[in-house]
């Protein structure tokens, strides 16, 4: 019998799912084995996770399951965390899976791979800032942004008490948010929007006038991915709103109680945020594959997205740094740069293997939008249709970014049920409650 080959995929992100199905969709079970390897059951946009963060998205409504996902577009599914790559062997590592009692349920496994593609993704770079991995929670994936939600209730809980009790009270939710980025600054105007709907839901004296977030930025501005007027703006609508926008102040460190600054101001929090940067994820067991990797942790690839050192292993998305011949910067960490990846690595994938030349990645960018809940969105689209680079707001700008995420959703689950759950998440902004409280 024909051993079949096997394509493995590390990381079930927005690049890494995308590349499963497509690649599923071509070749199905008969000649090739494609298989989808990622350490959670399920897939939620990570743009999203704010939202997720606040309880203004149900994730459980949104997300993605892989072993449903996987038998609907003919690949495989195996849940584990990559500990590391034998390149000798051509073999990935699986690290062993425990029971919540600390029993182990799978040992450690190896899986062979004819050709591997790397879509791990990214995590929070604290940066080796004393504390803020013990004191900060990070946004990275589903329970991080559970454990946000179920901390921010609680002590909204406390709050809403305490003002019961004594009328007079001045307590507040102090939340900290350090990085003045996309993230921190969805998640800054989402916390107002999801403070202002908690009197409807058993809250009735809490309102965001006890809330109290303070967003911090190490460099001159937020929003440095945005012409300065636009940044500018979001900044005012933040103000606006009741965030204290702190730039140009790095932060030292972060405690149990507060993130001091360097000039020696402290930001009393009881919820601290780390938003500023990102780096490759780790592999479980270190890394040392021998794979080429930037000061970020990303693996070093070429412009055909293969590692520099090894032609069968390629890297997409966040995991990868890609320096174009030519550009200034490398292709920054974004969810479009994980898609156009996707598709370029299916075509090369498929000309590697039938012996033809693979084509360079050429990434195109198509703006930048920053979303500041229901008050405003605003961003840059850039193309040759508008010249260059055109600055919008409002309801242009909102539609903009939600049809972001319903390219998506046909990315990953194809034209005929994309439409139906675009069709269906309409339906479930009107009939389901406003927030998660749960």
């Amino acid at each position: 019998m024909t051993k079949k080959t096997q394509i493995v995929i590390v990381g079930g992100g927005a690049g890494g799912l995308e590349l499963a199905r497509r690649l599923g969709a071509r070749y199905g079970r008969k000649r090739h084995d494609i298989i989808l390897v990622d350490k959670n059951h399920t897939h939620v946009w990570k743009p999203l996770l704010h939202e997720v963060a606040t309880g203004s998205l149900d994730a459980n409504l949104d997300e993605v399951g892989y072993r449903s996902h996987c038998h609907r577009w003919g690949y495989r599914f195996f849940f584990g965390a990559l500990e590391a790559i034998d390149r000798d062997t051509r073999e990935i590592v699986i690290a062993p899976l425990y029971d919540e009692d600390g029993s182990e349920l799978i040992a450690r496994h190896r899986l062979r791979f004819d050709y591997l593609v790397l879509a791990m993704g990214s995590v929070g770079n604290d940066f080796g800032t004393p504390g803020a991995r013990e004191h900060c929670i990070f946004l990275d994936e589903r329970p991080q942004a559970d454990r946000f939600r179920n901390r921010l209730l609680n002590h909204c809980l406390r709050v809403s008490h305490e003002m019961l009790a004594d009328p007079a009270s001045d307590a507040h939710v102090n939340i900290a948010i350090v990085g003045g980025g996309a993230t921190g600054v969805e998640l800054a105007a989402e916390l107002y929007n999801a403070a202002g709907g908690l009197r409807h839901y058993g809250l009735e004296v809490f309102d965001e006038g006890r809330l109290g977030v303070t967003l911090i930025e190490a460099g001159p501005r937020i929003l440095p991915a945005l012409p300065e007027r636009l940044a500018e703006a979001a900044r005012a609508e933040l103000e606006a709103l009741g965030v204290t926008v702190l730039t140009d102040t790095p932060v030292t460190e972060v405690t149990a109680d507060a993130v001091l600054l360097k000039s020696g101001a402290r930001v009393p929090a009881n919820l601290k945020v780390w938003a500023a940067g990102v780096k490759a994820a780790p592999l479980a067991g270190g890394d040392d594959d021998g794979l080429e990797r930037s000061r970020a942790g990303q693996f070093v690839v070429r412009p055909t997205l293969q590692t520099s050192n090894d032609d069968r292993i390629f890297a997409i998305g966040d995991c990868a740094f890609c320096h174009l011949p030519g550009d200034e910067r490398p292709v920054p960490p974004r969810a479009q740069s994980a898609h156009q990846m996707a598709a370029t690595a299916y075509r090369n994938l498929i000309a590697l293997q039938d012996g033809k030349p693979l084509r360079p990645f050429r990434y195109h960018d198509h703006g930048s939008l920053v979303s500041l809940s229901r008050f405003s969105t605003v961003g840059s689209l850039m193309g040759n249709l508008v010249g260059g680079r055109m600055a919008i707001e409002g309801r242009l700008a909102r539609f903009v970014y939600t049809s972001l995420y319903r390219m998506h959703l046909i990315a990953i689950h194809g034209w005929l049920k994309g439409l139906a759950l675009i069709a269906i998440g309409q339906v479930n902004a009107i009939i389901r409650p406003r927030l998660k409280l749960h």
